[in-house]
């Protein structure tokens, strides 16, 4: 039981070095990065879907492996409804769920977003310069909402670990 118990853990971490460090790629090098590699707004997009794509080939397994160990590794505490508010462990638990589905939630509304029919409106630029200026928007904002609410869940973790 005990190996059981360290390869889920070593699958957990190694699922969210994937997620959270490939979001935090994504957000923090290629993001700033891509002002020199495309002038226009519709290539810098582009280039950031089709990362966005392939990283998605990893992240989203990642992202499941991560919930189905995290429950694993909770399963404990969630039999057991009255240690959930009954415990600083609990309640941390608690807000790292919640975290959890607010993630899930960020990120089917960014993938959705940017839904393959939207990708060749913008690389054919069928869109007008506002629509295509409101879309960065969002994607910028729901690509840090994301790497915001992973770093927390991480911070969670932490908590949890530290037996807080």
């Amino acid at each position: 039981m005990l190996l059981t118990d360290a390869l889920i853990m070593w699958a957990h971490l190694i699922a969210a070095s994937i997620w959270v460090g490939g979001s935090i790629f994504i957000g923090i090098v290629l993001a700033p990065l891509l002002k020199t590699i495309s002038d226009s707004v519709e290539g810098r997009l582009s280039i950031m879907i089709r990362v966005g794509r392939r990283f998605n080939m990893i992240g989203v397994p990642s992202l499941i492996v991560l919930i189905l160990t995290g429950i694993y590794n909770s399963v404990g505490i969630i039999e057991k409804p009255s240690m959930i508010f009954g415990t600083n462990y609990g309640i941390v638990l608690f807000v790292k769920i919640i975290l959890v589905i607010v993630l899930i939630v960020i990120f089917a509304i960014h993938v959705r977003l940017i839904r393959t029919e939207v990708e060749k409106k913008i690389e054919s630029q069928s869109l007008s310069g506002e629509h295509l200026q409101k879309l960065r928007s969002k994607i910028i904002m729901l690509g840090r909402l994301t790497v915001i609410v992973s770093v927390v869940i991480l911070l969670m973790a932490s908590l949890l670990h530290s037996g807080v």
